[in-house]
């Protein structure tokens, strides 16, 4: 009996909410966090300012290129446009060519914010695939 082709071989990133792995992606981006400094000038000490830390922001994390089993990811978004707001941890893990885990970053309190359906062609052979954007509260 021939063995059916694992859809996510192609996929370097996979997402895991509350442990649980919900889909692959190509590629991820906004992985960023940003400390915000105010300066601050002591009197007499004219060489140099302070830097003193203030927030630190996190950018949205973006999945690009996805690909998911099941429907949990979209009724996640849909119940977020309907102002069922449900923040949970989720986790972005790195794996190699073989599907070994080589890295992690969990992010909390994330949710999703933006779903960014495929470009549908009629004379297209590529297969469709969607950029899921999360906000979040950093690092869990």
């Amino acid at each position: 009996m021939a063995r059916k082709p694992d859809p996510y071989l192609g996929f370097q990133f996979r997402i895991e909410i509350q442990g649980v792995f919900e889909g692959g992606f190509a590629e991820v981006s906004g992985m960023n966090a940003t400390t915000q400094v105010e300066d601050f000038r002591e009197g007499g000490v004219n060489e140099f300012a302070y830097k003193l830390p203030k927030e630190t922001t996190f950018d949205n994390l973006v999945l690009k290129r996805g690909l998911a089993d099941t429907r949990k990811l979209w009724e996640w978004h849909l119940d977020v446009v309907r102002g069922k707001i449900k923040r949970t941890t989720i986790t972005v893990v790195l794996q190699d060519k073989q599907r070994e885990e080589l890295h992690r970053w969990s992010y909390k309190d994330a949710y999703p914010v933006k779903w960014t359906g495929p470009d549908i062609k009629a004379d297209g052979n590529t297969v469709a695939f969607e950029t899921l954007e999360f906000a979040h509260h950093g690092y869990a």
